[in-house]
């Protein structure tokens, strides 16, 4: 019998969808009033700013005298010609630069000397990437038995390097603190089938060269930049038991996320047909997709910056900045490719199919990558500033693999995360100062980070304490819950519309696959590939301004008059003011248009995708990974195993589970207690036999254990304590990391009362532990281990 179907329903039918309708206009209206809004906000300031600026010029105009006016004005003019062919010169070199780093193979930009551990196409599976060895520089000493570093620089179309290309950089900072550093390059051509899942596999068989490069040191850290972050999450993911910690900087985990109104890119996979572009462009390249598209796409986002400003801020100062322009260009035109089997895997599997954050996405058929198999501790950093991966794609992977906090504690995973005010997408992992503050931070907490209770913080960079090179900060971990992820975002219902994207472009690519790919394969040769990766606008505009334009021939000899005879304006000059005014009426028009484009473009893809129907078009790909509710945790094989043991053990496992509970007390955790609760389980015995993974082991079953039954935790403390020996040691040992009385939180002094109360030892009055009482001999404690 079919089911009836009253008018009741189909008016609550109707009601529903009208809700719907409303409700998506008012995504749309609250999108466009954030775009609207920021819009007067700055272009107001800067339209009045500009206003007072031109007032001031047009002043200056008229009270200069004439004959004078006359003089800056030659003066002007000598000094702007000369600015100018000093300008076409750099841009010349850039070109030449291009041309000589091609025909060398396209090196990477690193400016430290290396050499070659493993070449990745020597492997079973040949890929184009390579593995490094940086050579430490004169005066820098690194030491074998340290935990070694391997950073994975993104591959988004540029070559290889940038995370090493400055002396203040993760790479400087690693070594002049010791430890030995590896970097992952890659060739421009990819082998020959290469896939994302042979690049995987070529990662993991560098981590395993270093480990047996240095047996004597804890498994590496691994760091990933961007498009190298989430090949980090992938690589440990695919390999849990390699990796030690993991630092992913400004990697978009999670592309569907974002906030209304902020994060237009996400929009770009609706808008422009979804993987059926990269498959047109990986055909018309002859099977190779051409990185210059998409150093393309990140110009776009910034067009005033990179269409203009930067060229004009070479044009002000050309003897300055050359070298600093030319520098930097040096990797950002040095275009690489990829296989059409990568290009299409990164697009389906994440920025349009969200499948990696989703624990959905195969690295190869048969072989899921799921998040929660990472047994590495996660350190995410992310910014406010960076428009490519703001922190809601950075950090929405977590909410997407853990139902709460309580299971990123149970399954003993630590993930610290760290979101920065105002830097930009490249200047994570570039800029000096984040190499000088925040990479030295985290790299100083790679030492200590595994002596965290699991669960999830945010680490906080607080005060400065000295000065210069000798700068240190207060750092201290605060716990959070996955709600302050989620509060992180609007809310994330808006993602309901890229589930419709991602289907209808599931059925673009098998139209494409079946209707037009025969015939665009069928007419693309080598030749023509060739010809049309040569005639892409990224590489003609830098092209056309070096030795192969015959026209540009008297640049250098007409560049060198001008600096031999360089005759600069004055400061004051009224032309040259009115040069720099015109440079920001410019320079605002650009971003004007820019953030029209982008009110316009969400506006519009939230209309088109934001329907009932289109919603209805995505239903199948609109889900969540299946989690556990809060309440099944407690009936985990791991959480019952480790409570079926609450009243056994013996001194590691009591003083572990104190700090525990002292630390859950808290709420919050500063790096100088982690350093000495890390020192004390490494070095002091018994802690110091256990080894890593023992250690490990005893931390995730106390945290278990303090997590569920915090009580029986507390009053079977003397079941594992039975001496009072053992219990003034191991009290004596917890307060040491605790640290000076004047100091504890009270809630954190209230529970140290607590414990001294169940093991019957007197109350605490002063913290008498100064030193480590568990050491054997201070002399021999080693600082940078």
């Amino acid at each position: 019998m079919e089911p009836s179907f009253s008018p009741v329903d189909a008016a609550a039918r109707f009601a529903e969808q009208q809700g719907e309708l409303g409700l998506q206009s008012r995504r749309v209206m609250l999108a466009l009033g954030r775009h609207l809004e920021k819009i007067a906000r700055e272009h107001g300031e800067r339209t009045h700013a500009l206003w007072a600026k031109t007032s001031e010029s047009t002043r200056q105009f008229a009270d200069n005298e004439r004959h004078k006016l006359f003089d800056d004005a030659v003066d002007y003019a000598v000094d702007a010609a000369q600015r100018g062919v000093l300008t076409l010169d750099a841009l010349w070199q850039r070109a030449e630069n291009d041309r000589q780093h091609e025909a060398a193979g396209t090196p990477p930009v690193l400016i430290y000397d290396s050499e070659v551990v493993l070449d990745g196409s020597r492997l079973s599976r040949p890929v184009n990437y390579l593995l490094l060895r940086i050579l430490p520089p004169p005066g820098v000493e690194v030491f074998e038995w340290k935990r070694p570093y391997m950073i994975i620089d993104p591959r988004a179309g540029h070559g290889a390097g940038i995370g090493g290309f400055k002396p203040n950089s993760q790479v400087g900072v690693a070594l002049h603190d010791g430890h030995p550093v590896y970097f992952v390059v890659f060739r421009p051509e990819p082998a020959p089938g290469q896939t994302i899942a042979d690049v995987t596999n070529a990662e993991a068989e560098f981590v395993r060269e270093i480990a047996r490069r240095h047996p004597k040191s804890p498994k590496p850290i691994v760091v990933g930049n961007c498009q190298g972050g989430w090949a980090t999450m992938a690589l440990a993911a695919a390999n849990p038991d390699i990796t030690g910690p993991l630092v992913v900087n400004g990697a978009p985990l999670s592309a569907w996320s974002g906030r209304l109104g902020e994060n237009p890119m996400r929009y770009n996979g609706g808008l422009f047909g979804g993987a059926a572009q990269a498959l047109l462009l990986s055909d018309l390249g002859y099977g190779v997709f051409d990185g210059a598209w998409l150093v393309s796409n990140f110009e776009l986002l910034n067009p005033g910056r990179n269409f203009f400003g930067k060229y004009y801020d070479l044009f002000v100062d050309p003897e300055r900045g050359r070298n600093r322009f030319l520098e930097f260009e040096r990797w950002w035109g040095g275009f690489h490719y990829m296989n059409e089997a990568e290009i299409r895997w990164i697009v389906e599997q994440i920025f349009v199919g969200n499948k990696l954050s989703r624990g959905v996405a195969q690295i190869e058929p048969g072989r899921t990558l799921d998040f929660k198999t990472i047994r590495s501790p996660i350190i995410v950093f992310a910014s406010w500033g960076d428009n490519i991966t703001p922190p809601q794609q950075a950090l929405n992977w977590i909410p997407d693999t853990y139902v709460d906090e309580h299971e990123i504690r149970v399954r003993g995973q630590r993930i610290v995360y760290m979101i920065h005010e105002k830097v930009g997408h490249l200047g994570i992992f570039v800029s000096s100062s984040i190499a000088k503050k925040e990479h030295a931070e985290v790299t100083s907490t790679m030492k200590t980070i595994e002596a965290l209770a699991p669960g999830l913080y945010e680490m906080m960079i607080e005060e400065q304490i000295g000065e210069g090179v000798d700068a240190r900060f207060r750092v201290s971990f605060a716990a959070r819950k996955v709600s302050d992820i989620l509060a992180i975002d609007d809310d994330r219902s808006d993602e309901k519309s890229f589930a419709a994207v991602a289907r209808l472009s599931e059925a673009t690519v098998n139209a494409y696959d079946l209707l037009l790919r025969p015939f665009v394969q069928s007419v693309v040769t080598p030749q023509a590939a060739r010809a049309f990766r040569e005639a892409h606008p990224a590489r003609v505009q830098r092209r056309i301004l070096g030795s192969a334009n015959p026209f540009l021939g008297w640049v250098p000899a007409t560049a060198e008059n001008a600096r031999t005879h360089r005759r600069a304006t004055a400061a004051d000059n009224p032309f040259l003011l009115a040069e720099r005014l015109w440079a920001d009426g410019l320079s605002q028009t650009f971003d004007f248009w820019r953030d029209v484009r982008d009110a316009m473009a969400e506006a519009t893809f939230l209309t088109i995708y934001g329907s009932p129907f289109m919603h209805w078009v995505g239903r199948p790909l609109d889900y969540r990974r299946a989690q556990l509710r809060p309440e099944q945790l407690r009936y985990l094989p791991v959480v019952e195993a480790a409570l079926r043991h609450v009243d056994q053990g013996g001194f590691c496992e009591a003083v572990i589970r104190m700090m525990l509970m002292l630390s859950d007390a808290r709420g919050a955790v500063r790096r100088d207690r982690l350093e000495r609760s890390a020192h004390m389980l490494s070095h002091d015995k018994p802690f110091a036999g256990l080894g890593p993974e023992k250690r490990t082991q005893i931390i995730q079953d106390q945290t278990t254990i303090v997590e569920f039954v915090p009580e029986r935790a507390l009053q079977t403390l003397p079941n594992l304590l039975k001496t009072p020996q053992e219990r003034l040691d191991a009290i004596g040992a917890v307060e040491f990391v605790a640290g000076a009385v004047e100091e504890m939180e009270p809630r954190t002094l209230a529970m140290l009362q607590k414990i001294r109360a169940v093991l019957e030892l007197p109350p605490l009055v002063a913290n008498l532990a100064q030193q480590d009482p568990l050491s054997v001999d201070e002399k021999a404690i080693d600082d940078a281990a």
